[in-house]
């Protein structure tokens, strides 16, 4: 009998023990916007209290073109990343949100982060996607206290929603960025792969700042930048030419160079730089 005492008595640490561990799970929500169920991984620490009775800064990671929402803890071990970080004291505890937007087959399947024909995700993103996430996961849900970023389309999309909403993101970590296309689209076949090429066309990050007048750069100083791209990098030019852009706009921003091409082992590496960037910022925005 006292053994079945006692073990009653471990029953409640022991259960917190299961559900404390961090994990990377896969959630949905129904989109009314787009008319369509979206999957989105979440990354939750071994703190998290799902009682509501703690408040968590929040991080959205985007994937690129070709990919979908489990892409960052399949290929990089978000999930493993984060644990070690946070070990070791880099990162506070902090929700990591990465939602679905796109799939390999580019042609048939819509891949981007803004409003194409047919399919208005950057709607669904601010609307939907960031009430929801932000109520279920007992998230902060300010601005001092949300951050973005992403890689490829994903860098290109976490740019230029915080161009857009400077007021909601304290900052933006852009890797191996897509922010902006000249290809002439006259020839190529109309499909959903010429809409997102078309949509990075029609929101240009470099252009956004060239046309940007000053209460519009006041609002952008607002947001700490951060963009990360390698030297052999089909995309490099164009990290260089907005991070001179934001320079000669009194725009801070700082640039990172490194050895590397677009791949998965480079946006593994900037994780570790990436995911303390993001703290060091959570609560220093106004």
């Amino acid at each position: 009998m006292k053994t079945i005492f006692r073990n009653l008595l471990m029953l409640p640490a022991l259960l917190w023990g299961l559900h404390s561990q961090a994990v990377v799970r896969t959630d949905s929500l129904y989109s009314t916007v787009m008319d369509e169920w979206v999957k989105y991984n979440v990354y939750t620490p071994a703190s998290f209290d799902d009682s509501g009775l703690t408040a968590y800064p929040v991080l959205y990671l985007l994937h690129g073109l070709s990919d979908y929402y489990g892409a960052w803890n399949n290929n990089a071990q978000l999930g493993e990343v984060a644990d070690e970080l946070l070990a070791a004291g880099k990162i506070c505890p902090m929700v990591i949100i990465m939602p679905n937007a796109g799939g390999p087959d580019t042609r048939n399947t819509w891949n981007g982060y803004f409003n194409m024909p047919g399919h208005s995700y950057e709607d669904f993103f601010f609307q939907e996607l960031v009430p929801w996430v932000e109520a279920r996961y007992h998230i902060q849900g300010d601005k001092a206290h949300r951050a973005i970023s992403g890689l490829s389309m994903g860098g290109g999309g976490s740019t230029v929603y915080s161009q857009k909403h400077p007021e909601m993101f304290s900052s933006c970590y852009a890797m191996s960025a897509w922010l902006d296309n000249s290809d002439n689209l006259q020839e190529a076949e109309i499909n959903k792969l010429y809409y997102v090429v078309k949509a990075v066309q029609e929101n240009s990050a470099i252009r956004f700042v060239e046309q940007a007048d000053e209460e519009t750069l006041e609002k952008l100083r607002t947001v700490k930048w951060f963009f990360d791209i390698g030297d052999d990098d089909f995309l490099l030019e164009q990290s260089e030419r907005l991070h001179m852009l934001m320079r000669n706009k009194r725009v801070k921003a700082e640039l990172r160079i490194r050895d590397g091409i677009h791949n998965w082992s480079y946006w593994k590496s900037a994780l570790y730089t990436s995911l303390p960037f993001a703290t060091k910022h959570f609560g220093t925005s106004k």
